[in-house]
């Protein structure tokens, strides 16, 4: 008991100072308000209105920011400023208080919201698969069996990957509180992994590929392989949206698949396109979105009846959820085109987009 006590306190001084870390490098940058982000000040070009989306830069919500620039580039109803969070709490925070009226969020965690009588719908997913749990690579771990004892860090409790981490520890017989689970920022991950504040992690792209790419990490689970249409994101907006503007849910919805569509037939351009909307290399995004094809997914994004369901019972019977929503309250598909067709991208004009949105040194 006393070891088991003392390592974890071990433990929690480490990543407390791996985050003080993280802490004290960003205090060196200054920091930067919405109206200041790279692409979120590009000319309307007649446009009548505009929205602003949430996203986080994982591969998940890659639709968001080529929704953007689509919209930027090209002749749409309404022009959309993808902006970019570094964790959940403050996007949620902000549907809350209606700062933004729609945002890419885990789907638990917006059943969880609907739960609390937060007016917010899923309008659509933003993906398929792309989630990975990743270990140190020394680490000579099999399955979660070999993990007892030891530190995955988790982006939420209400994120699919923390449904699914729970779903193979009941698969395999490790009880909770054998594996410590620590909820922590994607971006925080690789660089927690690569100084031992953590033995892995579970997350969306692309920081499972980084810590491949980078040396210190494997794959130890792939969530298509375990879980088939692996589910994780959607798109939610606010129901005071869908009521007073409903032609801005239909631009964004159709932007968001088509935006699917194009990626999935331009893999390479998709990782030019999203490397500074994420501020992430676009080389790492280009091994995401190649390395296989199949590693994360655009198309489909249309879930069941049966796949809500399944993540809503599963949120249930772990206790994140407490009880049963109907599904006409957690979900609007009537935004949804029948006919989807590639979103009009011309990354031609990026530097111009860029040029565009340019601010001085301050």
């Amino acid at each position: 008991m006393f070891r088991s006590n003392a390592l974890r306190i071990a433990v929690g001084v480490v990543i407390f100072l791996s985050l003080l870390s993280f802490l004290r490098y960003r205090s060196l940058q200054k920091p930067r308000s919405h109206e200041q982000e790279d692409f979120h000040r590009a000319p309307t070009d007649g446009q009548a209105q505009s929205l602003t989306v949430a996203f986080i830069p994982v591969t998940c919500h890659l639709t968001c920011p080529v929704t953007d620039y689509a919209s930027k580039t090209s002749t749409t109803g309404t022009r959309f400023d993808a902006m970019r969070f570094t964790e959940f709490p403050t996007i949620v925070e902000a549907l809350k208080t209606k700062k933004l009226l729609a945002g890419f969020l885990t789907v638990p965690l917006a059943m969880k919201m609907r739960e609390q009588g937060v007016p917010i719908k899923i309008a659509t997913l933003g993906h398929r698969d792309g989630s990975q749990l990743v270990i140190r690579k020394e680490d000579k771990a099999k399955d979660l069996r070999d993990l007892r004892g030891k530190t995955i860090a988790i982006p939420s409790p209400f994120s699919n990957e923390n449904f699914f981490l729970n779903k193979m520890m009941r698969d395999q017989n490790v009880q909770p509180g054998e594996i410590n689970l620590v909820v922590m920022p994607p971006p925080d991950m690789t660089a927690a992994l690569s100084a031992k504040a953590v033995d892995g992690f579970i997350v969306a792209e692309p920081f499972c590929a980084r810590a491949e790419l980078e040396g210190y990490g494997r794959v130890l689970y792939y969530a298509k392989d375990i879980w088939p249409n692996y589910i994780s994101c959607c798109l939610v907006v606010h129901e005071d949206l869908i009521r007073e503007r409903p032609e801005v849910v239909k631009d964004l919805v159709r932007g968001i698949v088509e935006s699917g569509e194009w990626a999935e037939r331009n893999r390479e351009g998709a990782a030019t396109l999203v490397s500074p909307y994420f501020r992430q290399d676009k080389e790492l995004l280009k091994y995401v979105l190649t390395e296989p094809p199949d590693r994360v997914t655009y198309r489909n994004l249309n879930p069941t009846d049966a796949e809500m369901q399944k993540i809503l019972d599963m949120g249930i019977s772990l206790g994140f959820i407490t009880r049963q929503i109907p599904l006409s309250e957690l979900m609007d598909r009537s935004f949804i085109p029948e006919q989807i067709e590639p979103a009009k991208i011309d990354l031609s004009r990026m530097p111009e987009i860029i040029r565009q949105n340019e601010q001085p040194a301050k």
